[in-house]
C-alpha cells in the first residue's frame, strides 16, 4: 500500500479523537495574562508539566492505537508486520517531540501540516533499521497527525484572540523601525532637494533618447525617444563565460543599431552567493530591468550591443520619474549615477570619487559641496557602471579596487556593472556579494516586437518599410536567419529602410554592411579611440580574421586554444601592410576585444561570437586560395552546407561554373540516396548565392534535384524545402501521388516558407489522407495569417482534423471566415482576447485538446457547450473549475503532468457519461477511498519508474473492460488485484513487465 494512502485509512473520526488526548483544552482570551506571553507548545500537550494527563507510556499506548487503526481492513500492509514495534516506538517519540519544539500554536500554524511535521521528525531520534517502506509509513501518518493537531489548535477559543494580538503586535514593530529608517536618513536642506530637481530633469532629457549608429537613415531622427524604442530581451544566468558560450550557437553577437532599441529582462540567474535570491533555475519575473529589485550588485555581461548600455538608459530614466510604473517602483527616490567608464578614463585620469561622478560623466550641473557623499551615504544611490570592457586590460584590476573602495564605504546602495562576457574573469565580483548574469539571444517573437519599435521610433516615414520587412523575415530564409540577435536585426531595419524597402540579394551584402560595423563603424561613431592603440581599416582587419576562421573550418571546430590564435594572427600580420608596423601580439588583442566578431568562451581559447561569421569568411578565405577540393571533399557534410553556399556567393562567374561543376561530378559518385540528396540539396540552394550562372548550369542541377522527388519520409522532405522556392516547380501535385508520397510533398511545400508555396498547398485542401490535412493545418503558422486562412484553412475538410489555433490573429481568422470546426487544438500563444473570440466556436466544439496554462482563461467553460472528448496537456491547477461544466464528457485524457486531487476526482466521477478516461497513476493515490467510477469502461494510466496501485483501481473502477498501462518500471507489476473486475476484457502493458496473469478470468486478453 502506498504511504500517501494511509489518510484513506485514518478517517477523522477515526484519527480525531486519538490525537486529540495528546492536547490540553485552553479558556477564553489570548493568553497573555500568563507566566508567558507566549502560547507555547509545551503548555498545550497534555503530557508536560505539572496538571499532565498523559504519561510517556500512554502516549505510546496512542501511538499503537493509531498504526493498528492504519493497518486494518483489506490490501496489503504499509509497512512488514515484524517492525510494528518499532514503528509504534519511533511514532512514539515523534509525538512526544510535539512538547520540545520551541515554537508558540500561533508559529504552527504559520508552518503549515507538512513543515511541522519534519520539525517533529528532526526533533525525534532517527528511526534507524527501519525498511524504507516503514520509514516512508512514518512521514505520512506523522503529516496527518500534524493536520489534525493543527486543526486542533484552530479551534481553540484562545487562537483567534492570540492570532489578532501577533498581528498587531507585527504591525506595532513595523512602524517603529520604518521611523527608525526614517529617523537615520539625514534630510536634505534646501539646496540639495532643490539640485536634485534639476539633475533628474537633466538625466531624463540626456538618457530619454537614443543615439542611431552604425547606418545611415537619411530620414530618421538623429536620436529616438527611448521608451518608444526601449524593448526587453532575455538574459540566461550563469557564469559569465558559460553563458556566452552558450550563446555561440544561436546567434548572440554585438550589436550597432540594434543597441539603440534593446534591454534585456531576467529568466534565471546563478548567484554566487548560494542563499541569495538567484539560483540556478528560478524564474523570477522575466525583467532584467527589475534585477535590482532582487539583488543590490549585479555584474552584467553581453556582447557588443546586446542592450547593456540602453538597460543602463532605461533604469536611469526610471529613477528620475516622480511616479514610476509599478514594475519600477523599487527605484523611486533612488539618485542614479551614471558613469561609463569608456568616458572617466578617456585621456588617462584616476577613476573619480563620489564628488566628481557627475563632472567626469560630463554633466554640467554643479551640485553642493558633499551631495553625492550624502546621497551614497543615506543609501539612496543606483551606481551604474558601464564598460568595464571599454576601458585598457591593464586598468581592469584598478578598476575593480576603486569599486571595492566605494562599495566598502558605502552600502545599502544598487549597483550595476556591464561588460562584455569574457573582458574580466568568472567571479570577478563574486566576492563582493554581485550576482552575474548574462544576456539571451533574441526569440521569434522578440524579433517581430523589435522590427515594430524600431519602425516605429524611425518615425512616419518608415512606416510603410514595416510590414513587408516582418513578411520578408517569415519568408526568406536568409533574412530570417540572420535576425537572431540585435546587430542583425537592427542592421536588416536599417538595410531595408535605407534601400526604400529593398534588401540585398542574398546574404552577403549583409554580411559585408555587419562586418563594417563590427570592425569600425561602431567604435569610431560612438568616439570610442584606441584602447590598444591600434588603428586598422576593414580590410586587413578581415584578412587577419579570416584566417582564425579558415583554420577552424578546416579542421572541424568552432574553438581553438588563444594561444594558437594568437600565433595564427602572429605569422599574417608581417604580410599584411597597414598591420605590418604593429607589435603582432597586440594586433590579436585588438582584433579579440574589440573587432566584436571573436570572444573567448573561456580563458584560454577564443571562436567566432557566431558560426555564421565563422562560415562566411572561412568561405572567403576557401575562394581567395581556391581550395575548391576542399569544398567538394565536405560537399555531404551539413557543417559545412553554408561555407559552400557563401563560397559560391564569393566567387566570381567562372569560379562559380566550376564549383557547380564538381558538385554535380560528387553527386554521381555519392554512395546512397541520401548523400546524392544532400549534396543536390547544397547546389540548389546555392544557386541564388552567385552573382552570374549559366543557364544550363541552373536547369542542370534543378532537373537532377527533380530525381530525389517526392521526398522519402519527413527528414528527407525537410531537406528538400531547404531548397527553396524552387523546388515548389519540380513537386508533383495530388493526382500523380499516393498517400505517403502526397504526405511528403506536403511536408516539404509548407517548409517552403514563400507565399508561392500556397497555390500548390491548396491543391491538397480535401485530400482524404488525414496527415496530408494535419500538415496543412500545422503549417499555417509558418505564413501570413490571413492569407494561408482564406487560401488553405479555409477549404480543408475537417472530416477528424484538429484545428491547431496558437494564436490570436489565427483565432480572429476563424471566427472571421465563420469556421465551425468540431475538434479544436489551442496551443500557448493565445490570450484572453483570443479566446473570447472563439467563446462560439467552443461551444459547437465536440472535441478539445487544449495546454494546461490556457484553462485559466477557458474558465468557466460555456455552460451550453457540446464537448464529448478532451485532453489537457501541460501543467495547469484549477481542473476542478474547469471540468465541473463538462458534464457531457464521454473522453477525458489528463496528460501526465496534470496533477488531480480529491475535488477533481469528485468532479470527474460526477460525469455520468464518461466512458474513456486516461491519466498518470500517480493521480490514483488522491481518489477518495469511497469514490466510485463505475461509468469508466476504459482506463490509460502512464507511469515511469511509479507503482501503479491497482488495488485502488480494481476498487474504484468496477465496470473497467480495457487498461492500458502505458511506461516503464524496473519492477514487475503484479495483476493479480485485477481479479475483482468482473467485465474485465482486455489489458495492454506497453513497456512494463507483469505477473499475476493466473489470477484472471481466461476470457481476459493480455496484450504486452
Amino acid at each position: 500500500m502506498e504511504p500517501a494512502l494511509i489518510g484513506v485509512r485514518l478517517a477523522s473520526a477515526a484519527i480525531g479523537p486519538i490525537l486529540k488526548k495528546l492536547l490540553v483544552s485552553g479558556g477564553p482570551g489570548a493568553g497573555l495574562t500568563g507566566r508567558s506571553e507566549k502560547v507555547r507548545l509545551s503548555s498545550l500537550v497534555s503530557f508536560r508539566g505539572e496538571k499532565r494527563t498523559l504519561t510517556e507510556k500512554d502516549v505510546r499506548k496512542l501511538a499503537g492505537t493509531l498504526v493498528d487503526r492504519s493497518v486494518e481492513g483489506p490490501g496489503e500492509r504499509p509497512f512488514p508486520a515484524d517492525e510494528t514495534e518499532a514503528v509504534t516506538d519511533v511514532l512514539a517519540a515523534t509525538l512526544l517531540a510535539l512538547g520540545d519544539l520551541d515554537m508558540d500554536d500561533v508559529q504552527a500554524v504559520r508552518l503549515g501540516h507538512t513543515a511541522l511535521a519534519r520539525r517533529l521528525r528532526a526533533a525525534a531520534p532517527a528511526p534507524d533499521g527501519l525498511s524504507a517502506d516503514s520509514v516512508r509509513y512514518l512521514e505520512s501518518l506523522t503529516e496527518w497527525a500534524c493536520l489534525h493537531i493543527l486543526e486542533f489548535f484552530t479551534q481553540r477559543s484562545t487562537f483567534i484572540a492570540r492570532s489578532l494580538v501577533e498581528q498587531s503586535r507585527g504591525q506595532g514593530e513595523l512602524i517603529a523601525k520604518v521611523d527608525e529608517v526614517i529617523r537615520r536618513v539625514p534630510r536634505a536642506d534646501g539646496r540639495d532637494a532643490e539640485f536634485e530637481r534639476r539633475y533628474l530633469t537633466h538625466l531624463a532629457k540626456k538618457h530619454g533618447r537614443l543615439t542611431i549608429y552604425g547606418v545611415d537613415l537619411r530620414d530618421a531622427p538623429e536620436k529616438w525617444p527611448l521608451d518608444v524604442a526601449y524593448l526587453s530581451l532575455e538574459a540566461t544566468g550563469g557564469p559569465g563565460r558559460t553563458g556566452a558560450a552558450a550563446g555561440a550557437e544561436t546567434g548572440r553577437g554585438g550589436a550597432a543599431v540594434g543597441e539603440a532599441f534593446v534591454g534585456v529582462s531576467l529568466v534565471g540567474a546563478l548567484s554566487a552567493d548560494p542563499t541569495a535570491p538567484y539560483r540556478r533555475g528560478d524564474l523570477l519575473d522575466g525583467r532584467a530591468d527589475r534585477i535590482l529589485a532582487h539583488h543590490d550588485r549585479v555584474l552584467l555581461r553581453g556582447a557588443a550591443g546586446s542592450g547593456k548600455t540602453t538597460l543602463i538608459q532605461w533604469l536611469a530614466v526610471s529613477a528620475t520619474q516622480e511616479d514610476p510604473a509599478d514594475d519600477m517602483a523599487y527605484l523611486r527616490g533612488r539618485i542614479p549615477f551614471v558613469l561609463p567608464l569608456r568616458a572617466l578614463t578617456r585621456h588617462g585620469e584616476r577613476l573619480p570619487a563620489p564628488e566628481r561622478f557627475l563632472s567626469a560623466a560630463g554633466c554640467p550641473l554643479s551640485p553642493p559641496d558633499g551631495w553625492a557623499d550624502r546621497v551614497l551615504a543615506a543609501g539612496r544611490g543606483l551606481v551604474l557602471v558601464d564598460g568595464i570592457d571599454e576601458i585598457p586590460e591593464a586598468e581592469r584590476d584598478r578598476a575593480r579596487r576603486w569599486l571595492r573602495d566605494l562599495l566598502d564605504v558605502y552600502d545599502g546602495n544598487r549597483w550595476l556593472v556591464t561588460s562584455r562576457p569574457t573582458a574580466v574573469g568568472d567571479d570577478w565580483l563574486a566576492a563582493d556579494g554581485f550576482a552575474e548574469l548574462t544576456l539571451a539571444p533574441m526569440s521569434a517573437a522578440e524579433v517581430t516586437t523589435f522590427v515594430q519599435r524600431w519602425h516605429r521610433a524611425a518615425g512616419p516615414a518608415a512606416e510603410p518599410y514595416e510590414q513587408p520587412l516582418l513578411d520578408a523575415l517569415r519568408t526568406t530564409a536568409d533574412v530570417a536567419r540572420l535576425a537572431t540577435s540585435p546587430l542583425m536585426c537592427g542592421l536588416i531595419c536599417a538595410l531595408h529602410h535605407g534601400r526604400r524597402g529593398f534588401l540585398p540579394r542574398g546574404r552577403k551584402a549583409l554580411y559585408d554592411a555587419a562586418l563594417a560595423m563590427l570592425l569600425s563603424r561602431r567604435d569610431r561613431e560612438r568616439d570610442m579611440g584606441t584602447p590598444y592603440g591600434i588603428e586598422l581599416g576593414d580590410a586587413p582587419q578581415i584578412q587577419l580574421i579570416q584566417r582564425l576562421a579558415y583554420w577552424l573550418t578546416l579542421n572541424g571546430r568552432t574553438t581553438m586554444d588563444r594561444a594558437h590564435a594568437e600565433s595564427v594572427v602572429r605569422e599574417a600580420v608581417p604580410a599584411i601592410t597597414e598591420a605590418a608596423g604593429y607589435d603582432p601580439g597586440t594586433v590579436f588583442t585588438h582584433l579579440l576585444h574589440r573587432s566584436g566578431l571573436l570572444r573567448e568562451p573561456t580563458a584560454d581559447t577564443v571562436d567566432f561570437v557566431h558560426r555564421t561569421f565563422q562560415d562566411y569568411l572561412a568561405a572567403k578565405a576557401l575562394v581567395d586560395h581556391w581550395d575548391i577540393g576542399v569544398l567538394v571533399r565536405h560537399a555531404a557534410d551539413d557543417q559545412w552546407e553554408d561555407v559552400i553556399r557563401m563560397a559560391v556567393g564569393h566567387a566570381r562567374p567562372r569560379e562559380c561554373a566550376e564549383i557547380f561543376e564538381e558538385l554535380l561530378k560528387a553527386v554521381d559518385e555519392a554512395p546512397d540516396r541520401r548523400t546524392r540528396l544532400r549534396i543536390l540539396v547544397v547546389a540548389a540552394t546555392a544557386l541564388d548565392h552567385a552573382t552570374e550562372v549559366e543557364p544550363a548550369i541552373r536547369e542542370w542541377i534543378l532537373a537532377r534535384t527533380a530525381a530525389v522527388i517526392p521526398p522519402h519520409g519527413p527528414e528527407e522532405a525537410r531537406e528538400l524545402a531547404s531548397v527553396g522556392r524552387a523546388v515548389l516547380d519540380l513537386l508533383p501535385g495530388p493526382e500523380e501521388l499516393g498517400d505517403e508520397a502526397a504526405w511528403g510533398v506536403t511536408t516539404t511545400a509548407t517548409h517552403v516558407t514563400d507565399d508561392a508555396a500556397l497555390p500548390y498547398l491548396a491543391r491538397f485542401a480535401n485530400h482524404a489522407y488525414l496527415p496530408v490535412r494535419a500538415q496543412l493545418m500545422w503549417g499555417w503558422s509558418r505564413f501570413d495569417t490571413a492569407r494561408y486562412a482564406e487560401e488553405i484553412i479555409a477549404q480543408l475538410d475537417p472530416t477528424h482534423l484538429d484545428f491547431t489555433i496558437g494564436s490570436d490573429e489565427q483565432a480572429a481568422e476563424v471566427v472571421r471566415l465563420g469556421l465551425r470546426p468540431a475538434r479544436l487544438d489551442l496551443r500557448a500563444g493565445l490570450t484572453h482576447e483570443g479566446v473570447a473570440m472563439l467563446r462560439e466556436t467552443l461551444e459547437r466544439a465536440q472535441r478539445l485538446q487544449v495546454m494546461g496554462e490556457l484553462i485559466g482563461l477557458l474558465s468557466p467553460f460555456p455552460a451550453r457547450n457540446e464537448l464529448r472528448d478532451l485532453t489537457l496537456r501541460g501543467r495547469s491547477g484549477g481542473e476542478s473549475a474547469f471540468l465541473r461544466d463538462l458534464t457531457r464528457l464521454t473522453s477525458l485524457d489528463l496528460g501526465s503532468l496534470v496533477r488531480l486531487l480529491g475535488a477533481d476526482w469528485r468532479v470527474v466521477a460526477a460525469m455520468d457519461g464518461l466512458r474513456d478516461l486516461a491519466t498518470s497513476a500517480g493521480n490514483i493515490g488522491s481518489l477518495p477511498e469511497s469514490l466510485r467510477l463505475p461509468q469508466v469502461l476504459t482506463l490509460s494510466l502512464s507511469h515511469a519508474n511509479t507503482s501503479v496501485p491497482l488495488d485502488d483501481v480494481a476498487r474504484a473502477f468496477p465496470g473497467l473492460r480495457g487498461l492500458f498501462l502505458l511506461g516503464h518500471g524496473d519492477a514487475p507489476l503484479d495483476l493479480a488485484p485485477l481479479a475483482s473486475l468482473p467485465r474485465l476484457a482486455s489489458v495492454f502493458a506497453h513497456g512494463t513487465r507483469v505477473t499475476g496473469t493466473e489470477h484472471l478470468a481466461p476470457t481476459v486478453t493480455i496484450h504486452t
